[in-house]
């Protein structure tokens, strides 16, 4: 079977799906903006192009999105009907549609059978839209009708994909019926046996940190700190957590930009903001035991993670991050947010605990308790990874799932 992989950022969510494939003696071509030069990436066949240079040009601001979607889209198809031209039709397109890139793939090769990874459809209620008061829409029904246009992306692969794939059910449901109807939810996986529990562990960074499990360790993680990913409470919880936990090292995780949802001030960080409003209420030597760790190797969080003694993660009713599924795979006793896509992996008391995602005081009523409770700890991250194991486990159930969504692509046309 041919297949074409289809991602800006290859091999994206699909690095453990491709080469898989490849093995299995699927021919796999991807095309992607992500390398400057032909390669093979285990067994991928992997393509670049490249987006064409425009000028500037005048755009109502609700347009933005979809002619970013637009040009990229172009650019894919321009590399695609070059690959038609050279003989090449797959069987299947495996396409992540978020960019765009997939938009015309179907003009190329209309008998293709195109799945889709399907990320999230963007829903203008609550709480998807204003979820946190601090940060809501000025003007609620102008939003609603810039997300509303947002959505155009969505619908125009809707009429196209045969199948989707979506990694969690909190994010299919996002998606109206009836292509609802036609999604698969499956995990991307988590890797089980190197995301594991690791007694002996050693964290070490050069000037940052040198710890073990033997110190009182509480971690965050985030791709890049920010309000979407409760950055902020976390931030404004700290001083309490740390008068409360006098010998506790901090570690967080994070770059500086914007993955998510509004820029801050110009020239400004959402990470500097919130250190610049709670560091006067902060002495010296207890700053002194807060480490911001920016981003850093696979390695290095793993261990993080297993050196861990309460890892707190917070987040919008938004996509659940891989870093708490590997979080509870390496049996982190987890203090999270009460939000609907964390629910789906998090049942207060047994998997983790869950706190109101604004409640500052319940989160770090919540981290002393487990702190003082190393038993407790023990029962909640033993039943996480557990949980992991038997619904999230890469090789064991998410790939052989996803295969067998691939090949129902086929035997369903």
């Amino acid at each position: 079977m041919k297949i074409l992989f289809i991602h800006q950022n290859f091999p994206g969510q699909y690095k453990h799906l491709a080469p898989l494939l490849a093995r299995q003696g699927h021919e796999c071509v991807a095309l992607t903006l992500r390398v400057k030069e032909a390669t093979n990436w285990q067994g991928v066949q992997v393509i670049p192009y490249a987006l064409p240079k425009r000028d500037g040009q005048k755009l109502h601001p609700w347009l933005v999105d979809l002619d970013t979607k637009v040009t990229r889209g172009e650019a894919c198809w321009r590399a695609a009907v070059a690959l038609r031209n050279q003989g090449y039709t797959p069987d299947v397109i495996l396409a992540h549609p978020g960019w765009g890139e997939s938009l015309f793939l179907r003009d190329v090769w209309p008998e293709a059978r195109l799945g889709l990874y399907c990320e999230l459809y963007h829903l203008a209620g609550y709480p998807h839209l204003n979820f946190d008061p601090e940060f809501a829409s000025t003007d609620i029904e102008a939003e609603t009708l810039r997300i509303r246009m947002k959505n155009i992306n969505n619908h125009l692969h809707f009429e196209q994909g045969h199948a989707g794939i979506s990694p969690t059910r909190f994010q299919a449901d996002t998606f109206p019926s009836p292509f609802r109807e036609r999604i698969t939810v499956s995990h991307d996986g988590v890797d089980t046996i190197q995301a594991c529990p690791m007694p002996d562990v050693r964290l070490t960074i050069e000037g940052q940190c040198d710890v073990t499990r033997a110190n009182e360790v509480i971690t965050f993680v985030n791709r890049n700190l920010e309000p979407y990913r409760g950055y902020h409470v976390f931030m404004r919880a700290l001083p309490r957590l740390l008068r409360e936990r006098p010998n506790a090292t901090v570690l967080i995780v994070g770059g500086d930009e914007v993955s998510y949802g509004a820029r801050p001030p110009k020239g400004r960080t959402w990470k500097q903001m919130f250190i610049d409003e709670v560091r006067g209420r902060i002495s010296t030597p207890d700053w002194q035991r807060v480490q911001f760790l920016g981003r850093i190797p696979y390695d290095q969080f793993l261990r993080l993670l297993q050196v861990s003694r309460v890892h707190v993660y917070l987040t919008y009713p938004f996509v659940l991050s891989w870093s708490l599924l590997e979080a509870m795979s390496c049996e982190a006793a987890i203090v999270a947010g009460d939000t609907a896509p964390v629910r789906e992996v998090i049942t207060d008391r047994e998997t983790g605990r869950l706190v109101d995602f604004f409640d500052r005081d319940a989160l770090v009523g919540e981290v002393c308790a487990l702190l003082e409770d190393a038993e407790e700890r023990a029962r909640l991250g033993a039943n996480a990874r557990d949980l992991i194991r038997a619904q999230y486990d890469l090789r064991t159930i998410c790939l052989p799932r996803q295969v067998s969504w691939v090949e129902g692509l086929v035997s369903r046309a």
